[in-house]
């Protein structure tokens, strides 16, 4: 880290003296890597360090990206890097993105009530409590059907519509929920990385090259990459998600190990405590009884 920023501070001074203090290629490279980084940092760091809350987290991505694009605009010495216009716009697509999910949220609600009133639920949470194998066997199958629907699900629907439907379920059979959730986070991220709706190939499309180009570092004539590329790049990311997906079944300490770490409560230490008490009660001089915590009596 230390290093990256050295890099970064060394590639501004050069941007803005002229110096030739590290080469081309090394500047090159701390311009595209570091600055995504540090906003990785601010939305994901500060969230996993306890210093913000998910929010607040996309709030100082959104800080930082505004930091970046104008110190880009800066080095470049070009208005149209950050100007009102393209915040302006950058505004209308949140917009435009927070209501698609919140229409999505309040079409999901519509879907469970009507669901829950014909008692759509029961149905689901016998079937997933009847299937064998047990605790393993519920999350075989429930993997698959969320691996199944990501081809055709982005993770908003996956989230509104069927994990309502699985969380009791996997209540019913014992099933830690913050272990299961996370699981199925991991295994929702797949719905990003393939087709025919994964987000990230989109993205990848959208800045992949359509056409033969120039290199400007090596000046070679670069072929264009082409979707099936894309799709074929994204399958060993996909195997790697649903490796993780297995290591969380089989080692559920991997999640869990909260458990281990909790306030350890001694039973003698606390009958010492509650027998001082009754001993302050019985020596107080009034005519108040000692603290009976015993269980009621029936008569």
């Amino acid at each position: 880290a230390a290093g990256a920023l050295y890099a970064l501070v060394v590639g501004i001074v050069e941007r803005l003296t002229g110096l030739r203090l590290i080469s081309r290629m090394a500047q090159q490279v701390t311009f595209v890597m570091v600055p995504p980084l540090l906003l990785i940092f601010l939305v994901l760091g500060t969230i996993f360090i306890g210093i913000a809350t998910p929010t607040e987290g996309g709030a100082m991505g959104a800080v930082g990206s505004l930091i970046l694009a104008g110190i880009k605009r800066i080095l470049d010495r070009n208005p149209a890097r950050l100007n009102f216009t393209l915040v302006k716009q950058a505004t209308e697509s949140t917009a435009k993105l927070s209501t698609f999910v919140l229409f999505i949220l309040i079409g999901a609600r519509v879907f469970s009530l009507t669901f829950y009133g014909v008692n759509g639920h029961v149905w689901v949470e016998h079937l997933l409590t009847s299937l064998p194998g047990g605790q393993i066997g519920f999350l075989i199958f429930v993997n698959i059907l969320i691996f199944l629907l990501a081809f055709f699900l982005d993770f908003f629907e996956l989230a509104f519509i069927i994990i309502p439907l699985i969380g009791p379920a996997a209540d019913k059979l014992g099933i830690d929920l913050i272990w299961l959730g996370v699981m199925l986070g991991v295994n929702m991220q797949t719905s990003f990385m393939h087709p025919p709706f994964g987000f990230a190939l989109f993205y990848l499309r959208s800045v992949a090259a359509k056409v033969p180009y120039l290199d400007r570092v090596t000046g070679k004539r670069m072929e264009p990459i082409t979707t099936g590329q894309i799709y074929y790049g994204a399958i060993p990311f996909v195997i790697i998600q649903c490796i993780m997906v297995a290591l969380v079944i089989l080692f559920p300490g991997m999640v869990t190990h909260y458990k281990s770490s909790g306030t350890k409560v001694d039973p003698a230490a606390v009958q010492q405590q509650l027998d001082n008490l009754q001993g302050l009660g019985a020596g107080s001089g009034d005519d108040a009884p000692p603290i009976d915590l015993g269980p009621p009596k029936i008569e």
